[in-house]
């Protein structure tokens, strides 16, 4: 697979323009993936700008391009105060985070991540990390398998796909595709079966990679990583995401709680610079369909 194919970033100039590109600036990618917006933000550095980029994926890792203006670090964005702080960088210009899931593992069957093909149930984004979808599978309980459907699948039939699965893997293991599909499709409503099945396994590759912990203690540290002034931008796919986010930038804590002070004044340490989020265009969507749910968001630091 080439690079030119291994992922296309959404909102892509949308996201460069709410960076507000500064030439001696430094900034963050916190999900490099393809390198798409990481070459759009370099491109637009002077000399004595800078870019750190994120990936946790070693296949991405191997393919990113060279450039004196341009860092990228093989970890997990939750890590990214440590490594700003290995780098000597006091606080950056601005943070993008494009928190969808790259083509190439979508399109990659031995990854497990999509119902498209035969495989094993993978779905680890570091694949050094010991716990797969397979093991979910086998080791968490129906109560719990039940809940991540529910939660991060928002399937209304949680409970009875668990049971299934539960009754399922007594009789076999379900480490593959193909068993899993054996398994729920007599329990998938026909009409949305695509949709369900997507669900079902965004359910899986959240809990997998931690997903919602992790975006989390990344929400966290950006506020500790931004210099005044400076702009949060972060790209959504899925409702839990982006309440996260909307949270976040709204109150500066994920939970929305705004705090005020003893005048009755709001205490946010954001500037909102989106009332409602960006969405794609229909011309984008047309040329990128997997672009259809990015929901767009940017703050910038008091």
């Amino acid at each position: 697979m080439n690079q030119e194919v291994y992922h296309i970033p959404a909102l892509f100039s949308d996201a460069l323009t709410a960076l507000e590109i500064k030439p001696d600036g430094i900034y963050v990618d916190a999900t490099y993936g393809g390198g798409g917006h990481s070459k759009g933000i370099v491109e637009r550095l002077g000399a004595d700008g800078h870019l750190y980029s994120f990936d946790q994926d070693e296949d991405a890792i191997k393919r990113a391009f060279k450039d004196p203006r341009f860092t990228i670090v093989y970890s997990n964005f939750c890590f990214l105060s440590n490594f700003l702080r290995y780098y000597n960088v006091d606080g950056v210009d601005g943070i993008l985070a494009d928190l969808g899931v790259s083509f190439h593992h979508f399109d990659d069957k031995n990854r497990g991540f999509s119902f498209r093909f035969e495989g094993v149930l993978d779905m680890r984004m570091n694949q050094k990390a010991k716990r797969t979808a397979a093991w979910i599978l086998e080791n968490y309980s129906k109560e719990q398998l039940a809940d991540i459907f529910f939660l991060y699948g928002e399937l209304k039939n949680a409970r009875k796909i668990a049971t299934v699965i539960d009754n399922a893997r007594k009789t076999a293991p379900i480490i593959t595709v193909e068993r899993l599909l054996e398994v729920v499709k007599p329990f998938i409503n026909p009409r949305q079966e695509k949709k369900e099945l997507a669900m079902l396994f965004q359910a899986l590759r959240i809990e997998v990679n931690g997903e919602m912990d992790v975006l989390e203690k990344f929400l966290k540290q950006t506020l500790k990583s931004l210099k005044p002034g400076g702009r949060l931008v972060i790209i959504t796919y899925h409702s839990l995401e982006d309440r996260l986010v909307k949270n976040f930038m709204r109150t500066g804590n994920v939970q929305g709680i705004l705090e005020k002070d003893f005048f009755g004044r709001k205490l946010s340490p954001f500037k909102l610079l989106t009332s409602k989020p960006i969405v794609p265009t229909n011309e984008e969507i047309e040329n990128n369909p997997r672009s259809r749910s990015a929901k767009m968001r940017i703050a910038q630091k008091l």
